[in-house]
């Protein structure tokens, strides 16, 4: 089987259980280890939280245009994601960050192997959903 047939069929399984893996995440470390969320990180969250049950009802309903609703929401996602990761990288000035009231959106709790954050994480969930969902759409001629 071809690597693109084997990416157009299961590109859109990939991309939910990324987002899920991603909910998961999330609610993990903010509920269960208690790291506290900046405003970018809540942002990210209102658009990864519902990509989990439109792209599952998608497939529970074989909707071939599954990539229609779930592109926008993985869109402003990965630019919020982006937008973050170059504040934590000192791309950009912190004074241009939003988090102005609670934790600040360059404060980072979480950090493996001195690169992997948690704002890196979305950036890769939301590149990786964003990607797989575009070749479904296209794939499926959605």
């Amino acid at each position: 089987m071809r690597t693109e047939s084997w990416l157009s069929e299961y590109s859109v399984y990939l991309a939910w259980a990324i987002a899920l893996v991603s909910l998961v995440g999330s609610v993990y470390f903010a509920e269960v280890l208690g790291f506290p969320r900046c405003l970018l990180c809540w942002w990210q969250d209102i658009f990864m939280y519902p990509l989990v049950f439109i792209i599952g009802i998608g497939i529970l309903i074989k909707d071939k245009a599954v990539s229609v609703y779930a592109l926008p929401l993985s869109l402003i996602g990965l630019a919020i994601a982006v937008y973050h990761n170059l504040l934590v990288w000192h791309v950009i000035s912190e004074s241009l960050a939003p988090c102005t009231l609670g934790v600040s959106c360059v404060t980072q709790t979480f950090t493996v192997l001195n690169f992997i954050t948690i704002p890196l994480l979305s950036l890769v969930a939301f590149a990786l959903i964003t990607f797989l969902m575009a070749f479904y759409g296209k794939s499926n001629h959605a």
